[in-house]
């Protein structure tokens, strides 16, 4: 082959490439219009800019453990009186003075195994991260709930560990007391009633597991010796708290569709009990408003969701599955608005309070909206590896426990 005839196959392939390419080579230049990009519809929605109507001030944070870890963990923490008490995932469990953050004290549930030379070993990667479920509070005891079945009960005013108590399988709820019980759903959908003073089992009450359900339980709650309880089947159920005598039972969403995956409807979010009514949703199926006397439903809407609803301004707030907040009303069952600034930022249950509802999300900002129209008031970054955990309220003061296991006392005020 010639030099002339190379060079012309050379020029004949960069031609070609060129064509192809077209004038996306020169879209850097100011007088070429080069295509727009393409937002993938999965990423996470950008944050907006607004005017701020609050301020978010930390009164004081604490260190609690090593944190959350990778499994997907989300430990609330328990307010009982003047103290907060929180846990890792790990086993250390601190209680604090809510006003000032000092420690009142701290214990350590077990010893674990952090894996071989685990802090320069990157082949060993394992979380051997264990409380799934807690922190409750009542009857005096602090309560959490492992992945090894356990249920610990610690006493509130020193950490000394009054009983634990052995169930089938891993304990992912926060557990809840009532009527002299401690009440603790497993991951197998059982909901076991044991003894407050001992440990021991009064009673269980079984449920039919799926095939495939999400990672995660509902929370059992007990008001005027009725415990409600959520299960993975998509059913709510009534039952007398001390003996389990079912009372009714209500399914929230039937599944649907050929595979178990579209067939999942796990209610996982705890029953939010207001009045006469109690209130549910379920994932891939319904929120519900039901009364509490026979489980009749008042109103449904179709949203899907997976974590806890909350109550304020005669509203019940919902996170969907696509993280957009939506506010119903709650004798009507009417949307009454929709905030979608949060699309796909997995955000943390919603809180009421105030004038305001807030909730975490993945990137560690904590979000204030209002509860009137769901305008933006106010956001402030709290960690770098997110919030999962629900936050709780006391007295003008919200609490939030980061992956991190970093708890922040904070405050709001008008700008």
């Amino acid at each position: 082959m010639t030099a002339a005839k190379s060079t012309t196959r050379y020029l004949a392939v960069f031609a070609s490439a060129f064509l192809v390419a077209g004038c996306s080579w020169f879209s850097w230049l100011p007088w070429i219009e080069g295509e727009e990009e393409e937002v993938d519809p999965l990423e996470p929605a950008e944050l907006v800019s607004f005017d701020e109507e609050i301020r978010i001030n930390r009164v004081w944070r604490r260190s609690i453990g090593e944190g959350l870890g990778k499994k997907y963990l989300r430990l609330t923490p328990g307010l009982v009186a003047d103290r907060i008490i929180a846990a890792d995932g790990y086993g250390a469990v601190v209680a604090m003075d809510r006003f000032s953050g000092k420690q009142v004290w701290k214990i350590q549930t077990h010893e674990f195994d952090e894996g071989w030379f685990s802090g320069i070993n990157f082949i060993d990667r394992r979380d051997p991260s264990f409380v799934t479920g807690g922190v409750g509070v009542g009857a005096g005891l602090a309560l959490l709930g492992t992945a090894f079945g356990e249920v610990i009960a610690l006493d509130v005013s020193d950490g000394r560990e009054v009983w634990r108590a052995q169930l089938d399988s891993e304990v992912l709820s926060v557990p809840s007391t009532g009527e002299g019980l401690v009440f603790a759903q497993t991951i197998d959908g059982r909901l076991v009633a044991l003894e407050a003073e001992t440990g021991e089992v009064n009673w269980t009450f079984d449920n039919q597991v799926p095939v495939l359900t999400l990672r995660g339980t509902s929370s059992p709650i007990v008001e005027d010796s009725i415990v409600y309880a959520g299960f993975a089947s998509g059913k709510l159920s009534a039952l007398r708290a001390q003996n389990g005598e079912p009372i009714w039972e209500h399914r929230v969403m039937l599944p649907e569709g050929r595979s178990e995956l579209e067939r999942m409807v796990d209610v996982d979010g705890r029953p939010l009990i207001s009045g006469s009514a109690v209130y549910v949703g379920a994932f891939q199926g319904r929120v519900k408003g039901l009364s509490r006397r026979d489980g009749r439903p008042r109103w449904e809407q179709e949203i899907s969701t997976y974590l806890d609803l909350a109550e304020g301004y005669g509203q019940i707030y919902v996170v969907d599955e696509e993280d957009i907040v939506s506010a119903i009303d709650q004798q009507t069952g009417e949307v009454v608005w929709k905030q979608e600034s949060f699309k796909r930022r997995k955000l943390s249950s919603p809180i009421a309070f105030s004038n305001y509802i807030a909730f975490g999300d993945e990137d560690g900002y904590l979000h204030v909206i209002a509860q009137r129209d769901g305008r933006l008031l106010g956001r402030r970054k709290l960690d770098g590896k997110g919030i999962r955990s629900h936050f709780v309220y006391q007295d003008a003061t919200l609490f939030a426990l980061d992956n991190s296991g970093g708890l922040h006392a904070l405050e709001i005020e008008l700008r």
